[in-house]
């Protein structure tokens, strides 16, 4: 199973492209003339003994603009405090599954779990944020396994909007989620920032292989579920 190189810990990678891609989007804001525009030239009063103060017109005084209003800062989602994760429980297709923690290749790819023969258990990556924690916590699965037999995320593609995921922590808690879509994605082109961009809530993307293509032995595609830390 390939996967895209998701970036650094807890996003960064997604957020500095995100951060490109607003520089740019801004590159022409700001533009404009320099100079000061015309105040328009000042009132003549007469230097005649005759005239008198009451002959000099008052000028009318201008409203004073209330103060802005600031706009009220969004809520902050609540998540919860860094635990590495143990095991992983999806009871409506009967995974569970203890976790294993996996990095990146030399190549910059994910590591996935490697099946010893009796298939592999799921594996999160440890760049991302632990399960619970603000931004998307990341959990890899084979969909099959050696043998012919089936992998650890073969049934994701079953999991509805609304079903429960959860992931116990080494801290003794337990972080629950809830499914919010799943989505098919080539392997030449997967939405990295997508995936793996920085969240303003504690999230969770669980990511197989899909699209297999018997010619090659090979899959094509990734299936990744999207879930969010339940209320």
């Amino acid at each position: 199973m390939t996967i895209r190189n998701p970036g650094s810990r807890r996003g960064r990678g997604a957020s500095t492209a995100a951060g490109v891609l607003l520089l740019l989007s801004l590159a022409g804001c700001g533009a404009g003339t320099t100079g000061t525009p015309d105040a328009g030239s000042a009132p003549s009063i007469s230097s005649s003994p005759s005239a008198t103060a009451s002959a000099v017109p008052t000028p009318a005084q201008a409203p004073v603009a209330p103060p802005p209003v600031a706009p009220a800062a969004a809520p902050q989602l609540q998540v919860l405090g860094a635990s590495a994760p143990a095991t992983l429980s999806i009871p409506s297709i009967g995974v569970r599954t203890d976790l294993l923690h996996l990095g990146l290749e030399e190549n910059g790819s994910l590591q996935v779990p490697q099946d010893s023969g009796h298939g592999a258990p799921a594996g999160w990556y440890n760049g991302s944020p632990t399960p619970g924690e603000r931004g998307p916590a990341v959990l890899l699965g084979h969909v099959n396994a050696l043998g012919g037999a089936t992998g650890v995320f073969a049934n994701l593609r079953k999991l509805t909007p609304g079903a429960e995921i959860n992931v116990s922590r080494t801290d003794g808690s337990t972080a629950v989620f809830t499914v919010d879509r799943g989505a098919l994605y080539s392997k030449n082109d997967f939405p990295t920032l997508e995936v793996y961009g920085n969240t303003p809530g504690a999230e969770l993307r669980l990511i197989t292989c899909d699209g297999y293509d018997a010619a090659t032995g090979l899959f094509d595609d990734n299936y990744v579920i999207y879930a969010k830390l339940k209320a």
